[in-house]
């Protein structure tokens, strides 16, 4: 199936789930490794994210700590200054990441803060070497537009779990609201960053459906997150996934979308033990430092262990 899809063959849901159902999981991540190192070689992306507003999110997603609808105690402050981006971003590239995010709680930006954003990426983009993205939630063409022009070259929503799923884990917009702001912003020149969260009740076949969503929406960039159950949120007793599970899922992420960068993100402490299997099974980038409301792991860790497995970054 590698040899396959290195051909240009597109994978379909259905062998999809037979490779999971019926290969090792040692084969079913050396296959996805190969098609990794086909398409992508050795290179790594590397990335970072800062919440530049937290809290007091009006949507009700069930994962969140950030949703006004929990009782998670989480950090609230308003919009950080241009100049604490500019400093954030500066301490990123030094430490040599290659993007860096702005992220902020919320539905959607309105006109009037979006213009504190588009100075916040006005100012970041002085630093040489940083490729700029954010996640601001649902805007529209000419908000993009604006950031684009900014210096924002990619955006990141993700769609979260299967379109099946989601309507379980969230009723205050919809996937739909999703696709219609990730083509606005594909409409305005950026890149898409999109993946999800896995372990959040959903079943194999759900992971896989979420893998053809993101295949078909032609993603550049696919973070694949470990649900951290966050206490008083609704997912706070979910069990863990198992590490096969895990692995399972970027091996068959990285078979389905053969070209895009396949994204180690938010619960990374989790597969600690095993990042180094996680690497040979069609991860091709990383989230470094801190996320947003959890500990990451340490840069400079990540980095010698890239150069350990001769990683280009």
């Amino acid at each position: 199936m590698d040899r396959k899809i290195i051909s240009g063959h597109k994978i379909t849901p259905g062998e999809a789930l037979e490779l999971c159902q019926k290969t090792g999981l040692k084969e079913l991540c050396a296959m996805a490794d190969r098609v990794r190192e086909h398409f992508l070689g050795k290179a790594v992306d590397t990335c970072s994210i800062i919440n530049a507003k937290s809290g007091k999110c009006s949507e009700n997603c069930k994962w969140c700590a950030q949703s006004a609808h929990h009782n998670t105690g989480c950090e609230v402050y308003d919009y950080i200054s241009a100049e604490t981006a500019l400093s954030a971003a500066k301490s990123v590239r030094a430490k040599g990441i290659r993007r860096f995010s702005l992220v902020t709680s919320g539905r959607t930006v309105s006109d009037r803060d979006l213009e504190k954003l588009v100075a916040a990426f006005k100012a970041m983009g002085e630093i040489d070497g940083l490729a700029l993205c954010g996640s601001f939630g649902l805007l529209s063409e000419a908000q993009f537009r604006k950031l684009a022009a900014a210096g924002m070259t990619r955006y990141h929503c993700n769609l979260e779990t299967a379109p099946s799923k989601f309507p379980e884990l969230c009723t205050t917009h919809t996937i739909e609201d999703k696709v219609e702001s990730i083509n606005a912003a594909r409409r305005a020149g950026l890149s898409i960053c999109s993946g999800g969260i896995i372990g959040m009740g959903e079943t194999l076949e759900q992971r896989i459906e979420l893998a053809f969503a993101l295949r078909g929406l032609e993603v550049d960039s696919i973070p694949v997150n470990i649900l951290n159950p966050i206490k008083n949120t609704p997912l706070e007793n979910v069990p863990p996934l198992a590490t096969e599970e895990i692995l399972q899922t970027y091996a068959i992420f990285r078979l389905v979308n053969p070209s895009a960068h396949i994204r180690f993100a938010g619960g990374r402490l989790s597969i600690k033990g095993f990042e180094r299997e996680a690497l040979k099974s069609g991860v091709s980038a990383i989230l470094m430092g801190d996320f947003l409301t959890t500990v990451g792991a340490k840069v400079d860790e990540d980095f010698e262990m890239l150069a350990r497995l001769g990683y280009e970054f």
